[in-house]
């Protein structure tokens, strides 16, 4: 009498669910193999638009598992799984993790922005939490610079994000600033001559944009000379002091002596 009752209710429930398991079985194939195809045509499309190889396989990752995720809920509901409980499981789970994690994900969301906003690239030069280096990698969390004294200091994107970061190196070039005083004696013209045959036999200056050599400030016991010279972004301290020793060795050679340079 029991198996005859466990027939008839399995027989009911069947006739009952039955087509919507069916209906769910099918959804359930059918999604992830779209969320398959999906996967790879976003595969392909992220490397012909080049976006960043450190960021393309987390955005796949995160994109597939969300569509399972919600693949899975929706055939839940297909079925007629009561989803109240889940959800508020879910919610609670999720709040929890938030505050747990507000710093990490933080630093995520930064670096995130960071790899699609690109305002600096690995080999890069910027100076960014009172450091100055050379930026070395970039990841989700953090950023890894490497400093010109070879120390490496890792950055958390979040810092990098919400604060100034001057990019040394974005441009391709840097300019230059000598300022040199001399006395009212030396013949500025003759100033000039020298500095600009140094600049013209210095192959790390750059030739455009152009040079300027000028009288910067005009004082009672002399005057003041400017150079700017444009010079590449990268490599730029060597280049600076290789250029100011040889325009201080020129002045020497030709006698027209800085003062309290002998």
């Amino acid at each position: 009498m029991k198996i005859e009752q466990f027939y008839n209710k399995a027989y009911t429930w069947i006739l009952a669910k039955g087509p919507a398991v069916l209906i769910g079985i099918a959804v359930l194939i059918v999604g992830f193999w779209l969320i398959r195809l999906l996967s790879r045509w976003l595969t392909t499309h992220m490397y012909k638009r080049k976006i960043d190889p450190s960021l393309t396989p987390f955005l796949l990752s995160l994109t597939v598992t969300t569509l399972r995720v919600l693949l899975i809920v929706s055939v839940m509901q297909i079925v007629g799984i009561q989803m109240t409980i889940f959800a508020a499981l879910i919610g609670a789970i999720g709040v929890a993790a938030g505050l747990a994690l507000s710093g990490t994900l933080q630093n995520f969301t930064s670096g995130v922005l960071i790899l699609i906003l690109k305002p600096f690239h690995v080999g890069d030069n910027i100076v960014a939490q009172g450091q100055e280096g050379t930026v070395e990698a970039i990841k989700i969390f953090y950023t890894v610079v490497k400093t010109y004294d070879n120390r490496k200091v890792v950055i958390p994107n979040s810092k990098l994000s919400n604060e100034v970061i001057i990019n040394i190196s974005g441009s391709g070039n840097r300019r230059l600033d000598v300022e040199m005083k001399f006395n009212n004696s030396i013949d500025f013209g003759e100033v000039k001559k020298v500095i600009n045959n140094v600049l013209d036999h210095a192959q790390s200056a750059l030739k455009v944009p152009a040079r300027r050599i000028g009288i910067s400030s005009i004082e009672p016991d002399g005057y003041k000379v400017m150079v700017n010279v444009w010079l590449d972004a990268h490599g730029y301290v060597d280049t600076k002091m290789e250029i100011q020793e040889k325009i201080m060795e020129a002045l020497k050679g030709s006698g027209l002596k800085l003062p309290g340079l002998s």
